[in-house]
């Protein structure tokens, strides 16, 4: 975390948040304007973890086949020889996801539910560890294409890394060219270790109090009246993974009702569905009266 705080400047809460979804086994949405480090946080990410990095630049003529690879027809061997795309890799950068058209966007699906990928009518597993960072541009802009419920449904966390602070913003101006940085940032784990960590993380102990209160937050939502409707079993699931690994940065033992609060607007926010929606919606002050409705046990 140290290390990527020297590239990407005055953004701690977000790095923690994109280290808690890796330990969680997830997949994280960066959702933000261009131009504020969305890329720079997955590149140094990857780089200090040691582990294998692409990129794919999501447009509107990307084919499925240009993330997933293809099967060509070797003369030689007089048989099909399959050629990897860039999501067999450890960090996958899927930069503006959002510009991608839903049939490009929907190839992410299975890779990042079951991590592996069918094709030909043959499974073939991804690497591990596997994360995906994907980032998108604001609904707002020109030529985006809105994430389908069932793709959003994938991502455990969507942040925003938003505007730096003017001291952080000064260091950008006056420093290092990013790019510079990076090339110089050396591997700080193993993926070995990585998926220690994982497994650690999985195996933190959940009390039956803690378990009252998400199961709490799940049910208020559903009788919310400002819902379209509640939040699913599976978002539960992903909130205890989520909370689990942020116990876990916080180097506690066990799982706490603050533990769940820390990592709650991240991993609910992109799935409630408001009835009265705005341009500019975050559902941050839904999300707060949630908190506020449910007493803490």
């Amino acid at each position: 975390m140290a290390q990527i705080n020297t590239v990407v400047l005055g953004k701690d809460r977000a790095i923690k948040l994109t280290l808690t979804c890796l330990l969680a086994r997830g997949h994280i949405l960066i959702e933000d304007l261009p131009g504020v480090g969305k890329t720079t946080l997955a590149n140094a990410l990857a780089r200090s973890l040691g582990l294998s990095f692409q990129r794919v630049q999501f447009t509107s003529d990307l084919l499925p086949a240009d993330i997933l690879g293809t099967s060509i027809f070797d003369r030689g061997t007089s048989a099909f020889r399959f050629h990897a795309g860039p999501v067999f890799t450890q960090v996958l950068l899927a930069d503006e996801v959002n510009r991608a058209t839903p049939k490009t966007q929907s190839a992410l699906l299975e890779a990042m539910e079951e991590r592996q990928i069918t094709l030909d009518g043959t499974t073939r597993p991804l690497p591990s560890p596997f994360f995906v960072v994907a980032t998108q541009n604001p609904s707002t802009q020109l030529g985006t294409y809105a994430l389908p419920e069932s793709q959003l449904d994938r991502f455990l966390m969507r942040i925003a890394l938003g505007y730096p602070g003017d001291r952080a913003e000064r260091a950008l101006l006056a420093g290092e060219d990013r790019r510079s940085l990076l090339e110089g940032l050396s591997p700080r784990m193993t993926e070995g270790q990585i998926e220690l960590l994982q497994a650690a993380v999985r195996a933190l102990p959940v009390s039956e109090a803690l378990l009252d209160y998400v199961q709490a937050l799940l049910a208020h939502t559903r009788t919310h009246p400002d819902l379209v409707h509640g939040l699913s079993p599976r978002c539960g699931v992903f909130l205890l993974q989520a909370a689990r690994a942020w116990a876990f940065l916080h180097t506690r033992t066990f799982v706490t009702p603050d533990d769940v609060q820390g990592v709650l607007p991240a991993v609910i926010g992109h799935r409630l569905q408001p009835r009265h929606t705005t341009a500019h919606q975050d559902n941050r002050a839904l999300i707060e009266s949630i908190v506020e409705s449910v007493p803490i046990p």
